[in-house]
């Protein structure tokens, strides 16, 4: 076994050498290349401790295009003669020599993150975002929706305790866990200090750089999407109320169906429930997108929170607990007002489909009392039709008859002793019935062509 280990130890190249192929004669899919390139978009900072981070997420609004982001962007890069984002770029990391940038644009906001591998001697005294022209900060397209300093340092004592860490929180109330399996312990207030900043302190035992870099980025994702879930919680209160009213309306018009006594209360009651789903149909409209955002931004949160591998320190809060606790309800608002927009709409459909039922028979009855009285009619208009076929032979034979009278008034001139009456008199019968043969005969007629249209 150990002459075989060494054969192929012996078989594998002793030099790193990096190999090289043509591509293949395939027809590339027109997304091939980018599905590769976007597992890379967006990677993680390689960092080491001791760090500063001033982060910022601006929602996009009506002059926040990624146009007009990359072009503000370019202006900060003209200054300190560095390279620009390229048109098209979603994403730029650039050294400016005292400092580094990432930004990062997303669909519905874009970050800033300024790093300063150093420290200050107090923590938070000397955040980096200070590094950035104050002009060029303040024309900066969109609103602010988040905005956290981070300090990543050694962990030089074991006996942190939070009474030793409030003042550089100005004297607020903190939270701390173990993070990243014991590697390092994170404490915050999670709360908006006197520049209108969070702050977040991580004491490192032994993070390695990339692992230093995935809690960074776990830290400042989770204050951005947090943030952007939390823009639905007020929309769903509105909601809400604005639900209740109309849950209130859709039963008094439920109410007032039993008390319909005309076609004149079945159109009010139709327009007004009308009225009311197009009311809810828009609500959903205008809302859907900002509810279902927030369903994904709560998993991205769920998952950065898991990514932090947090413990208890000295039985503190966590970071999930506190967010849990008061993230979870308010998610949970949104979940209801989407579901009462939904059953609203579905109750609103259902009276309306009742309404509509009632109305359908309500005409089906006056269409059959209708036909009922068509058919009395056409009875009557047959009735009346048979009365004037019968006349109507009589008069044809009445004409008849004269016409031979006519007639044999001319052959008694000829012939001698002729009895004309008599002549006449036998003449009546046999035109009645020749007329009214004709007659029969014609209706069979018609009958026959009446059946082939059918």
């Amino acid at each position: 076994m150990n002459s075989s280990v060494e054969l192929y130890d012996a078989e594998i190249p002793k030099a790193r050498t990096e190999v090289y192929h043509e591509p293949y004669p395939f027809t590339l899919h027109d997304n091939f290349r980018a599905s590769y390139a976007e597992l890379h978009n967006r990677p993680f900072p390689v960092v080491s401790t001791p760090l500063c981070v001033s982060h910022i997420a601006l929602k996009h609004d009506v002059s926040c295009t990624a146009a007009a982001t990359r072009e503000h962007l370019r202006t900060l890069c003209e200054r300190y003669s560095v390279n620009g984002p390229r048109d098209g770029d979603t994403c730029f990391y650039q050294d400016f020599g005292e400092f580094e940038v990432r930004w990062e644009q997303h669909f519905e906001f874009c970050s800033y993150t300024v790093i300063v591998h150093d420290q200050a001697a107090v923590p938070f005294q000397a955040p980096p975002i200070d590094l950035l022209p104050q002009d060029w900060l303040s024309s900066l397209p969109g609103q602010l929706i988040a905005a956290v300093h981070v300090e990543m340092r050694d962990a030089l004592n074991e006996d942190v305790t939070p009474q030793v860490l409030r003042p550089w929180f100005e004297g607020q109330r903190l939270i701390g866990s173990q993070i990243g399996a014991g590697r390092a312990s994170l404490w915050s207030a999670f709360r908006l200090h006197s520049d209108n900043f969070n702050r977040i302190l991580v004491l490192s035992k032994d993070l390695n750089e990339c692992q230093a870099g995935r809690v960074l980025r776990a830290l400042l994702e989770l204050e951005t999407y947090r943030n952007m879930m939390l823009l639905a919680f007020p929309l769903a209160r509105e909601i809400s109320r604005k639900v209740t009213g109309m849950e209130r309306q859709l039963a008094e018009a439920v109410r007032q169906m039993g008390d319909i006594r005309s076609a004149e209360d079945e159109r009010v009651r139709l327009n007004e429930l009308s009225a009311m789903a197009a009311a809810i149909s828009e609500m959903i409209a205008d809302t859907r997108y900002r509810f279902d955002a927030t369903h994904a931004y709560y998993d991205l949160v769920e998952s950065r929170l898991a990514e932090l591998e947090e413990r208890e320190i000295s039985e503190l809060q966590t970071v999930r607990a506190f967010i849990d606790r008061r993230l979870l309800p308010a998610f949970r608002t949104v979940q209801a007002a989407q579901r009462r927009m939904d059953d609203l709409a579905r109750r609103i459909d259902s009276a309306s489909d009742f309404l509509r039922t009632r109305v359908d028979m309500s005409i089906e009855a006056q269409n059959h009392e209708l036909l009922i009285s068509m058919d009395r009619r056409a009875k009557l208009q047959l009735n009346l039709q048979q009365t004037v076929e019968g006349l109507s032979v009589m008069v044809l034979s009445y004409y008849l008859v004269a016409l031979v009278e006519k007639l044999l008034g001319g052959v008694s001139i000829f012939a001698e002793g002729f009895n004309k009456p008599l002549a006449v008199a036998i003449c009546v019968p046999i035109a009645l019935g020749a007329v009214w043969g004709l007659s029969r005969r014609w209706k069979k007629r018609l009958k026959k062509m009446e059946s082939k249209w059918k």
